[in-house]
């Protein structure tokens, strides 16, 4: 295969940062919310997947995710993407059944093997979590983008939201926060690929366990931890809930050189995004330093679960995380009575 650095082939000023909220619903405000008696999560109180009812014992889980590139090895890109896509499934409680690829191929640019590659790393993620792909949808684009379309299953009764945080509950990581430093710090040329050896077995990470365990003790809320960084997932937490959080900086999880890569100024676009859309819905001490701010608002690559779990049910349910494997798992904080911010870091 041609040694290509994928991350140097993204045209979009390095810049792949979701769209926020605040910009979505610019766009989006005027137009109709599609309603139905069997729509159990949908756009009039946004989650990370939708929700539609088949039956007394099934509803369908429906997500789609899909970027350009953020290592440079293709099957690792494949891996990184199908998992970050499944993950909006286990977020919700649910379990992956199909999955259908989306790509943007280059195809005047980059060479075959490297399209065929990245599906391999995705069909081998999407077998992992027990899903099984049925087809997909290719155009030829200016830069290589890749993600998956997925189709879940959950009982109506087990579903879990993101606006169900209760005062009181405890807030549980399960991954640490960080990728996008250091995606950012790679495609700078700062560090290579092999120097991220811990931050990329956690993007290939399946949060399948988390999420069946976070199902079994029934945690009140959930969310995923991706693009729009701790910070703006906990705002929306909090805001669907109608809570507030308490997010304790030095109970959270930070990968291990993500603090001295932010201190150099490896953040990406999508942090100042981030930071422009949740700011000012944030409580935070004065001398807090920059690179730690940075990285709450970090933009995450298929990221940990933010649990919300009664506290008589917090420990043994960390306690769980860890004893299956996720040993970063971590009790950050806790939700509040609505007060003036919907978020306090202490």
């Amino acid at each position: 295969m041609a040694n290509i650095r994928l991350t140097r082939t993204v045209q979009s000023g390095g810049c792949a940062a979701k769209l926020s909220p605040d910009i979505l619903f610019k766009a989006l405000h005027k137009l109709p919310v599609s309603r139905h008696h069997n729509l159990l999560v949908g756009l009039s109180q946004p989650d990370d997947a939708g929700v539609y009812k088949l039956s007394s014992q099934i509803a369908i889980i429906q997500t789609v995710d899909f970027f350009p590139p953020i290592v440079d090895e293709s099957y690792l890109f494949g891996q990184i993407a199908a998992a970050n896509a499944l993950s909006d499934v286990y977020a919700m409680g649910g379990r992956p059944v199909t999955a259908m690829n989306v790509v943007g191929f280059p195809a005047n640019k980059l060479p075959l093997d490297i399209l065929r590659e990245m599906l391999k790393g995705g069909i081998d993620k999407i077998q992992e979590s027990g899903a099984v792909l049925v087809g997909g949808h290719t155009i030829n684009d200016v830069e290589l983008k890749y993600g998956l379309s997925v189709t879940g299953i959950v009982h109506p009764d087990d579903i879990i939201t993101n606006f169900n945080a209760q005062p009181g509950d405890h807030l549980i990581l399960t991954k640490p926060l960080g990728t996008g430093v250091y995606t950012s710090a790679l495609k700078a040329g700062r560090i290579k690929q092999g120097q991220m050896e811990p931050v990329i077995e956690s993007m290939l990470t399946l949060n399948r366990i988390a999420s069946e365990i976070a199902a079994k003790m029934k945690a009140n809320a959930c969310t995923d931890v991706t693009g729009f960084s701790l910070i703006g997932h906990s705002c929306l937490m909090a805001s669907n809930s109608k809570v507030s959080m308490v997010i304790d900086r030095k109970a959270v999880p930070f990968f291990e050189g993500a603090l001295e890569l932010a201190e150099d100024g490896f953040v990406p676009c999508g942090t100042r995004n981030n930071l422009r859309s949740y700011q000012r819905y944030v409580s935070m001490p004065k001398n807090l330093p920059e690179e730690a701010v940075n990285l709450l608002f970090d933009p995450q690559t298929s990221g940990g679960l933010l649990l919300s779990v009664a506290p008589n049910k917090a420990q043994l349910l960390l306690q769980r995380l860890q004893d299956k494997g996720i040993k970063e798992a971590a009790i950050i904080g806790e939700v509040t009575k609505p007060g003036k911010r919907r978020i306090t870091v202490i």
